[in-house]
């Protein structure tokens, strides 16, 4: 499991093919020349035409799983899956600014047999395009999925198209040692995470670690918010455009943000997670609302030294029990050179074994196979999945869970736009719901 790395790799994860009249710069100047880059065989499929057939011994994967650490679980999965099935995997590793850049056009062109992908929103539109492969009848030979994680995995024509391998949840991670050296408490309200930012600002400390380079992470603040200000429905209604951007219930949203911008780590546009991920690693930083996956910018011997709470509570009608859980995995080629084998390996990577192999490789992310062995699970695995069973809502991160245009062309700019100043939130709000409103019209 691994987050973009880039804001152009983020916007590129965001863009479904086929949607007219999109432009974002007509897609950063087309990709930054997509053309160009398929042209040098950087995104095209690493399979031949000679590996199709029902005799093949071989299958291809296109993988952004560029990180060291997904990228070496992945190896991992396809030795696995190669000593016992015979089959050699071909993984076509691009990082994530290319592979997501590009996937319209690799989608559309000749991509691998097996893709890495994204549960949700975006998983259904590849599926409703007709570039994503049913796999429904892996489906059928799969065990140890949850019903949400099946319903995640499901187009909008009842068939399946996705294999579940991992899932994260958000929260605010800390490191035990500078709060129990400082005698900080885990806040229950916003007024007690308000008062435990000024007392670390006054500690000299960023309260909160922040960054908003890449183009994604402040999606996470928004959404954990909304889902306390507002609750679940309203907040996955408002992704679906059904709720109107410019109403009262929005203007709270960015209203209580603005009062904790100054608890955040200053110039967050030009720092990359990683970066603010370091300094809560390095302990400038006394927080951090992030996913399970920052624990991958710890060394081995700081990951017993990493704890996290859900958001506190803002109104105590809502609660504090939803939360983002985005899931991560493996879809299929609409046309792979070798289905067969293509199919093999997804039923082995929604298997036993390979939910195995990734719980000892990453320690950011959850195997969604429940019949993994989780008893290596550190401490911090184990009350990350407690959170998810606990939750009372589940949404998949604002990109999921809205067309991908909308995310990618609206919502990163007016995000950065309200980090970069927070005074015209009534302005901000209307550009949004004026743009929305083309887009969910089209």
């Amino acid at each position: 499991m691994s987050r973009p790395r880039s804001q152009a790799e983020y916007l590129a994860r965001l863009v479904p093919p086929s949607v007219a009249g999109l432009n974002r710069r007509s897609l950063l100047a087309g990709a930054a020349g997509a053309g160009a880059l398929l042209g040098t065989g950087l995104l095209a499929g690493c399979g031949s035409d000679s590996d199709s057939g029902a005799g093949s011994k071989t299958v291809s994967v296109g993988s952004n799983a560029s990180d060291p650490t997904p990228k070496d679980v992945l190896a991992k999965l396809a030795s696995g899956f190669q000593s016992k099935s015979g089959v050699t995997v071909n993984i076509n590793t691009v990082d994530h600014n290319t592979f997501q850049e590009n996937i319209n056009n690799y989608l559309q062109g000749k991509p691998d047999d097996v893709f890495t992908w994204f549960a949700g929103y975006r998983m259904r539109f590849f599926a409703a395009k007709g570039l994503a492969g049913d796999v429904s009848d892996v489906w059928g030979k799969l065990s140890g999925f949850s019903d949400a994680f099946k319903k995640a995995s499901t187009g909008d024509d009842g068939k399946q198209y996705f294999v579940p391998a991992s899932y994260y949840p958000w929260a605010v991670f800390y490191r035990k040692s500078v709060w129990q050296q400082r005698g900080y408490q885990v806040p229950k309200t916003l007024d007690e995470f308000n008062r435990l930012g000024a007392q670390m600002k006054k500690d000299g400390l960023n309260p909160i670690a922040f960054a908003d380079k890449d183009g994604w992470p402040a999606m996470g603040t928004f959404d954990i918010l909304n889902l306390r200000i507002n609750g679940y429905q309203f907040h996955v209604d408002l992704m679906a455009g059904k709720e109107a951007w410019t109403s009262d219930k929005v203007k709270k949203v960015f209203d209580t943000w603005a009062g904790l911008l100054p608890l955040h780590q200053p110039d967050a546009l030009g720092r990359t997670w990683q970066e603010a991920a370091q300094s809560l690693q390095q302990k400038k930083s006394g927080m951090y609302l992030l996913g399970l996956f920052v624990a991958q910018q710890f060394n081995e011997n700081e990951q017993d030294d990493i704890d996290f709470f859900t958001f506190p509570e803002i109104d105590s009608t809502i609660g504090a029990k939803a939360l983002d859980a985005p899931i991560d995995g493996y879809m299929m080629a609409r046309k792979p050179k070798s289905e067969a084998n293509a199919k093999k390996l997804l039923e082995y990577i929604g298997g036993v074994d390979a939910a195995n192999v990734m719980v000892k490789g990453d320690p950011g992310t959850l195997v969604a196979n429940s019949g993994g062995d989780t008893s290596g699970y550190t401490a911090l695995k184990k009350k990350a999945a407690e959170l998810v069973g606990s939750a009372t809502e589940i949404a998949q991160f604002l990109d999921r869970d809205t067309r991908p245009d909308f995310a990618s062309t609206v919502m990163i700019p007016a995000l950065q736009q309200f980090i970069k100043d927070p005074k015209d939130i009534s302005g901000l709000l209307t550009s949004i719901e004026n743009q929305k409103k083309s887009i969910f019209t089209s």
